[in-house]
């Protein structure tokens, strides 16, 4: 998300670490390419680094997107101070004390960079540091206030009003350094400034000029002004290149709010991290009482939201938990959270629904919960508790539903209407018989028949199958079935149930002329007594068959057929083989193989 990236990137640079900084803001702009705040933000890092023609570009966008802004300005005209472009820098000053007269950064900016003009007019001098013009002038530049706030050594200077006082004196009067030159603090600034540790060198070290000879160290180098690193103007806070997590902050200005904040956002961490440790345990009222302080100290953290639902979930609270979980979506939202968040929560108000509809026999809210949680993130979890949550709900209905008396008067409707040749009214009734008793057989079977009369058979089939689910002994099932597989000339298939069902019934008449049925087709067949069309439908139809299939794909089998027409000897051999013989008699009923 943009707004955890901002963050990462006023953490980098609240670090000195601007390159960091640079990337995470880069990243945040990629997400929210129309944030003002995320290039004025970038401007600054740019700013602290010296690259001010970057630091330019991202200062002109962030006026060009919020016009109206007063921190654009003052990023626009450090950029060009940091570019040594003042008459630039000056009228980016004026143009944001027009949209903000009272701003006083933009004031503080628009007199360092009107100073600053006439001293790099100025050429360089070489006189005495105590005496006419100072060369430690140069350095008191409006480039100073990035220098000390970059150098953690001088950082902690800038919140000391005398401190800055001092330094706004030597950037008036370089000549007025004299007056400083024993506080220990400047002596800090000069180093930081000549690129040295002043304060921890000894009186007597030396430094090497660029002649190659020694120079003492109490007389510093000459710095000429086309040598020093460009930078840009900040105001006595350095406001104007800080970056501000929000226009009217400042997040290099970590003020006492801040630091309230993130001391509370650690120590919520710390009370999570307890709950977690007692959730383990299973010590569930300490689990919520820890994860509660935790909500206190950072209520923008849904996962301690979240993580408090689930001990309720535990401990069989579900109102308690299905609040929390509503609590932790409208935060997450609100917050513009990670979705598999707000898909978590979600899913655990959908648990402890379907776990309060054990009871209350309603799974409707549970089952719509669950759905809104998918349409967040496609969790296999959550799936898996929708689908257990449907069919539950399925098996209640069909409880609820059941009825033997009532099914049995449907059924006796539906034999009624079979007589009278009127099928598709009868398949109805059918169904709603199965609906009020789903285990009675004779239903499924009756239906069957209605199906095959309609010549609806993959239908009838399947009622067949289930007829003989739900009673094998039941003989009726296998004559509608064997019938239907019949009808759809598969033979040997049809021969194979009529069989089955002769082992529960020996004597069944009507089984064993199926099976008499079944012969003569297969016998035609063998001899070739069939049409080539019905020839062609049933090798079509057989080769749909995932069995048939498989014995084709069979290299012994390909090798057994080649020798059939190849090497009638080695046929003979194969022969012999009672597996390889099964394989070639279901390849000659479905007539793929032809005997002559």
């Amino acid at each position: 998300m943009a707004d955890e990236a901002k963050a990462k990137g006023n953490a980098a640079f609240s670090a000195g670490k601007f390159e960091d900084a640079i990337k995470h803001f880069g990243d945040a702009i990629a997400l929210a390419p129309d944030n003002h705040v995320l290039y004025s933000n970038r401007s600054a890092a740019y700013a602290s680094l010296h690259k001010y023609q970057d630091a330019l570009r991202d200062a002109k966008k962030t006026v060009e997107l919020k016009p109206q802004w007063p921190k654009g300005y003052s990023r626009l005209g450090a950029a060009y101070v940091g570019l040594r472009d003042y008459d630039e820098a000056i009228s980016a000053y004026k143009k944001g004390l027009q949209t903000d007269p009272n701003n006083d950064g933009l004031k503080s900016g628009l007199a360092d960079a009107e100073a600053a003009k006439p001293r790099a007019r100025a050429p360089p001098s070489g006189d005495s540091p105590m005496g006419g013009s100072s060369p430690f002038g140069n350095m008191f530049g409006p480039d100073v206030w990035v220098k000390l706030q970059g150098d953690p050594r001088t950082r902690p200077y800038l919140q000391q009003p005398d401190f800055v006082a001092m330094i706004n004196d030597a950037q008036k009067n370089p000549n007025n350094l004299s007056r400083y030159i024993n506080d220990p603090r400047m002596m800090q600034v000069i180093g930081v400034l000549l690129g040295v540790n002043l304060q921890t060198a000894d009186p007597g070290t030396e430094f090497e000029g660029e002649d190659g000879h020694d120079t003492e160290a109490s007389s510093a180098p000459e710095i000429r002004m086309d040598e020093r690193p460009r930078s840009a103007t900040l105001t006595q806070a350095a406001s104007a290149t800080a970056p501000e997590p929000e226009p009217e902050s400042e997040p290099m200005e970590v003020n006492d709010g801040e630091k309230e904040k993130k001391m509370r956002k650690t120590e919520a961490v710390k009370e999570k991290e307890c709950g977690n440790a007692e959730y383990k345990k299973k010590n569930f009222e300490a689990a919520v009482s820890h994860y509660s302080k935790a909500i206190e100290l950072d209520g923008e953290d849904i996962s301690f939201i979240t993580n408090r639902a689930a001990v309720y979930l535990e401990m069989g609270k579900y109102e308690e938990c299905i609040a929390d979980c509503e609590l932790a979506v409208e935060t997450g939202r609100s917050l513009h959270a990670d979705y598999k968040l707000i898909a978590k929560a979600l899913t655990r108000k959908g648990t402890a629904l379907a776990k309060m509809a054990k009871t209350s026999k309603d799974y409707d809210a549970a089952i719509e919960v669950f759905n809104k949680a998918l349409t967040e993130h496609r969790n296999p979890d959550t799936l898996k508790k929708l689908n257990e949550a449907e069919r539950t709900k399925k098996e209640l209905e069909q409880q609820e539903y059941y009825d033997p008396a009532m099914a049995d008067q449907e059924r006796e409707k539906g034999n009624e209407y079979f007589k009278k040749d009127q099928y598709p009214e009868a398949v109805k009734h059918y169904t709603e018989a199965i609906k009020r008793n789903p285990s009675d057989a004779k239903v499924y079977s009756n239906r069957a028949a209605c199906y095959t009369k309609l010549g609806a058979l993959p239908e009838g089939l399947k009622d067949a199958n289930k007829c003989i689910e739900l009673d094998e002994k039941f003989v009726k099932g296998y004559s509608r079935k064997g019938a239907i597989q019949f009808f759809m000339k598969e033979y040997d298939k049809a021969l194979q149930t009529y069989q089955l069902g002769l082992k529960h019934n020996e004597g069944n008449q009507e089984l064993m002329d199926g099976v008499r049925r079944c012969v003569d087709q297969i016998n035609k067949m063998n001899r070739g007594d069939i049409s080539a069309d019905d020839l062609k439908e049933k090798q079509a139809r057989a080769m749909s068959d995932p069995e048939i299939q498989g014995i084709l794909s069979d290299p012994v089998m390909r090798q057994v057929l080649t020798d059939f027409q190849e090497n009638p000897k080695a046929a003979q051999e194969h022969m012999k083989n009672p597996m390889v013989m099964g394989k070639i008699q279901k390849l000659v009923s479905a007539g793929i193989v032809q005997v002559r």
